[in-house]
């Protein structure tokens, strides 16, 4: 078996009724699981499309610059904590959500990440360091539910697990900062 038939089953594993219906039921296991695996659905199923359709890769997508930035618009709107919580009310919106992450997010940012710098690499994964920290702070210190359909103490645990992303996200950029990569690759 392929990648591509990895993602494409891991995807209908996800989209399985009481899979997603455990992972919908614990806030952290939805943002922090259920979420990410739909992206890495995606990531895995995109060079299925990547062969078919070359040239709209190519000519779209050329530096990796707009398919980057269109992983971080449908990431960021899924922080959110209003769509994340009708997502679990409004059937269109899960529906959305099983379309917009392995194939707006996944396949994009398969076709992407290749073509981008170490900069824009570093870029990227910056801009989650501060997604992390601001939506781990609002989490932990809300003073009201943000989801409705997720217990206050869920909330908190969301946002600490965003802190501690945020944490080991410092730790590779400190990394990436402090080591000379041309050492380490093949010329």
């Amino acid at each position: 078996m392929n990648q591509s038939t990895f993602g494409f089953l891991l995807f209908l594993f996800l989209l399985i009724p009481p899979v997603a219906s455990f992972m919908e039921s614990i806030m952290v296991i939805h943002m922090h699981m259920q979420m990410p695996m739909l992206v890495i659905a995606g990531v895995l199923i995109g060079p299925f499309f990547q062969t078919r359709f070359p040239h709209f890769f190519r000519k779209w997508n050329e530096n990796g610059v707009p398919g980057s930035l269109l992983f971080l618009i449908i990431i960021v709107y899924w922080t959110i904590p209003r769509t994340m919580d009708e997502a679990l009310t409004v059937q269109s919106v899960e529906i959305f959500k099983f379309i917009s992450l392995p194939f707006l997010a996944g396949i994009p940012l398969r076709d992407s990440w290749g073509k981008l710098s170490r900069k824009w690499k570093n870029a990227v994964i910056l801009f989650f360091t501060v997604k992390s920290i601001l939506m781990g702070w609002l989490y932990i210190y809300s003073n009201e539910q943000l989801c409705n359909n997720y217990l206050l103490i869920e909330q908190l645990t969301l946002g600490w697990s965003f802190i501690v992303t945020a944490i080991a996200l410092i730790v590779y950029l400190g990394y990436q900062f402090v080591v000379d990569h041309e050492k380490y690759e093949m010329k």
